[in-house]
């Protein structure tokens, strides 16, 4: 039996004596007869149709036995690699629990949602991209590249003076960060042959696990004793190190000898311009729309500048890019755009959640940093073992669309527990209820982004599967920008409106507690300066703002739990 095509950085493989007897496997079995059949009808003399086969089948090989000469030299490259994972994992993480600290020393405690969003902006509009430079500038030199764009972007976070250049900086960052997640996974699928793919990415998930539950303690271990500041400073050396490692680990065969320009003219710069500005604006909009007026000036204009954008892109990538980054044709498959918006509503759900949870903590059960941070522990373990548990369950039954249903609707449930035990506030059992919810939540997103990459690369085409799995990253990237904005913009409305209404009953003028309402979600500090009473009417506004986030975060992974069975089984055969 052929071994099958190396199809992602994530799909586990096989056993070549499983034995899929589903009706549904069997129709992909006939699919797969008649493709052959086809191929059978091809004018044995036409030189072009010869070469292609032979050209498909070359690929198909390099794909299933990886770089033999290349992989001997893995127990020296991996360890290389395996610094930049760590620190692509621990970054998502170091400054959650520093979010309350950077907001409160920069006075802006109302504005922090950008730094995340500031990131997430630049890695959704490269990361997909950097899947097209890599084939085209070298899988090491994207990587190397990502390390030292990553790194001085750190480096411009630390010394930032205020949030603005904390955000421009964040926003730099980005660029390299999209490169880091990306090319590793591309480069282990290139190097290792399938067979063996599944254990090295075995291999990748613990290396991740430790750097994303040593991130959040770190990150808030050092806000509360050095500064926020060290949380992305600490960041530069150790990309120093990673781009050490690998500059003097990994070689790779020279795959072309064209000229840098006519690379550059392979890039589809005009449609990351035009997402990036669509994304922007959007964000722009949902900002000012909570911080300002949705009916000021810079709010409309930003919405009407965005869905027209948003439209363009499209156009763009169907029509215009000659190598688009997000093509038409894959977007809108209906099996592919079900995976694509299960991979949106769940990040944008799921990460806004990680974002304001240690807030919560921090507010309402008064913890510092380093205590929020180590609650996330347990829920980020979850994840990974989630993801680890659907590729063995898949590979054993060669199965995923119950799974991935399953999975969403559990995320769904663990919001919810959330949500519900929330409102309680300082009551003991609370926390402990909040982590449960947390776990369920990471478990099933964990799996969920496992099983939709594999509903991704069954459903499409050979040529068409790198692609395919490019374009996810992107809509993971949106969904969490979107999800974080949003949800910053029903908070801040919910705050804003609760103590307006609640403190003036303390016998604090309309004025005064206007001017507490704006300091307030400027900085955790001027609460902890107010009178006990007063203390007592911010935390419980903080609370009701940030279940009402809890709440839109609940619509947001139900999205992907009703994505989830518009998903197409096919057979997981090699």
């Amino acid at each position: 039996m052929p071994r099958r095509q190396a199809v992602s950085e994530r799909t586990p493989l096989l056993d070549p004596s499983d034995d899929i007897r589903s009706d549904v496997n069997q129709k992909g079995e006939q699919a797969r007869a008649g493709d052959a059949s086809e191929s059978a009808k091809a004018p044995v003399g036409d030189a072009d149709s010869d070469g292609s086969a032979l050209e498909r089948q070359t690929s198909l090989q390099v794909k299933n036995d990886g770089m033999p000469e290349v992989r001997k030299r893995m127990k020296y490259i991996f360890p290389a690699l395996a610094i930049g994972v760590f620190l692509s994992a621990a970054d998502q993480t170091i400054i959650v629990s520093s979010y309350g600290k950077i907001g409160s020393e920069l006075h802006a405690l109302n504005l922090t949602s950008w730094i995340a969003t500031a990131y997430f902006l630049t890695l959704t509009s490269f990361q997909p991209l950097y899947g097209k430079l890599s084939d085209i500038f070298g899988r090491k030199a994207c990587i190397l590249s990502g390390y030292f764009l990553f790194g001085i972007g750190c480096l411009l976070c630390g010394l930032a003076q205020d949030i603005d250049q904390l955000i421009g900086a964040r926003a730099f960052a980005g660029i390299g960060g999209g490169g880091m997640t990306t090319v590793v996974s591309i480069l282990l699928s290139d190097v290792v042959p399938l067979r063996e793919r599944g254990t090295w990415q075995g291999y990748v998930n613990i290396i991740y696990a430790l750097g994303a539950s040593a991130g959040a303690p770190l990150g808030g271990f050092l806000a509360d004793s050095v500064g926020w500041r060290w949380a992305f400073l600490i960041q530069a050396p150790m990309c120093l190190a990673a781009f050490i490692a690998v500059s003097f680990a990994l070689h790779l065969p020279k795959t072309g000898d064209s000229h840098w320009r006519e690379k550059l003219k392979r890039i589809d710069f005009l449609g990351a311009l035009i997402l990036i500005g669509a994304v922007f604006t959007l964000l722009l909009a949902l900002d000012r729309g909570s911080n300002v007026s949705w009916g000021a000036t810079i709010t409309l204009v930003s919405l009407a500048i965005s869905i027209p954008l948003f439209t363009v892109f499209v156009l763009v990538e169907m029509y215009v890019a000659k190598e688009p980054f997000a093509p038409g044709h894959i977007i809108f498959n209906r099996t592919l755009f079900a995976c694509y918006l299960c991979n949106f509503f769940a990040f944008a759900g799921w990460l806004a959640a990680i974002f304001y949870i240690p807030l919560y903590f921090q507010v309402v059960n008064d913890m510092s940093a380093t205590q929020a941070g180590l609650r996330l522990i347990p829920s980020i373990i979850a994840g990974v073992s989630g993801s680890l548990f659907a590729g063995f369950y898949m590979q054993r039954t060669g199965r995923y669309y119950w799974l991935t249903i399953i999975a969403y609707n559990t995320l769904v449930l663990g919001m919810i527990v959330i949500t519900l035990v929330a409102p309680a506030g300082l009551h003991a059992n609370v926390v402990l209820f909040i982590i449960i919810g947390l776990c369920m939540c990471g478990f099933s997103n964990g799996i969920g982004v496992t099983s939709t990459l594999i509903g991704l690369i069954a459903n499409a085409s050979k040529e068409d599967q790198a692609v395919a799995t490019a374009c996810s990253y992107l809509f993971r990237s949106l969904g969490s920008v979107f999800g974080v904005a949003i949800s910053a913009t029903v908070a801040n409305q919910e705050l804003r409106k609760y103590l307006a209404a609640e403190l003036p009953k303390h016998h604090i003028s309309e004025r005064k507690a206007i001017e507490i309402a704006d300091r307030v979600r400027q900085s955790l500090e001027y609460l902890r300066q107010l009178k006990p009473e007063i203390q007592d009417v911010v935390r419980e506004g903080y609370s009701a703002s940030i279940d009402a986030a809890f709440v839109v975060q609940i619509g947001l992974v139900a999205g992907a739990a009703l994505s989830a069975w518009l998903i197409k089984e096919k057979a997981l055969s090699r």
